[in-house]
């Protein structure tokens, strides 16, 4: 798997090819502009007008950039267009976050490329006309949102992978209750909660909304 992590938030107006935040409503997708790059290949990304963003990368190493909230929500109705979503290569499309107390690093993945996630399997939840593999995995001292630390990733992975180009909508709330059924905790402390493409050691474009 690919996980090297991560974040580094500063304020910003506008971002391409920065690291940060880009401060607004605390209700609108457009609070939180995540664009992070571990600096492997060319990754060229674009904070877009209310809830846009889009990213062309090439042959890189590990990247994330997204677009959501400040404070992430159990209840969330997270509601998006991915209009291009073509990794050649590894990536995903998906609800992404952290939580402290505990420290958890988050997925809900709707899309990916040439490697679908996996992990140590939980069981299945059904959400918004899709079934959802529920894995957890390990990172031992690892970059997390705190320094390095050891902490426990949840994933939900859709069984197949969702169309691009039409609205569609992913209630974080049934994920949620789903990995509370698993003994899967979030921590008590809400951090960033984004509607993100990573990818590694790929290359490939994306060009999501979300609200």
């Amino acid at each position: 798997m690919f996980k090297i992590k991560k974040k580094i938030a500063v304020t910003l107006l506008a971002a391409s090819m920065s690291i940060g935040l880009f401060a607004a409503s605390a209700n609108a997708a457009t609070d939180y502009w995540q664009n992070w790059t571990d600096g492997g290949g060319t990754v060229n990304a674009t904070n877009g007008s209310g809830g846009n963003y889009s990213v062309t990368w090439s042959n890189t190493g590990n990247f994330v950039v997204g677009k959501g909230w400040g404070t992430g929500s159990a209840s969330r109705v997270i509601n998006y267009n991915a209009g291009v979503f073509a990794p050649s290569g590894n990536g995903y499309l998906s609800l992404y976050g952290w939580t402290r107390n505990s420290l958890i690093e988050y997925y809900v993945v709707d899309s990916w490329g040439t490697y679908r996630p996996t992990g140590t399997f939980k069981g299945t939840v059904s959400s918004d006309g899709g079934t959802y593999d529920i894995y957890t995995t390990q990172r031992v001292n690892q970059p997390s949102i705190d320094g390095t630390a050891t902490f426990t990733q949840y994933w939900s992975v859709r069984q197949s992978k969702r169309a691009t180009g039409s609205n569609v909508a992913i209630t974080f709330s049934n994920h949620v209750n789903a990995w509370k059924s698993k003994g899967m905790n979030l921590g008590s402390s809400w951090s960033y909660q984004v509607l993100a493409t990573e990818g590694y050691q790929s290359s490939g474009s994306s060009n999501v909304t979300v609200w």
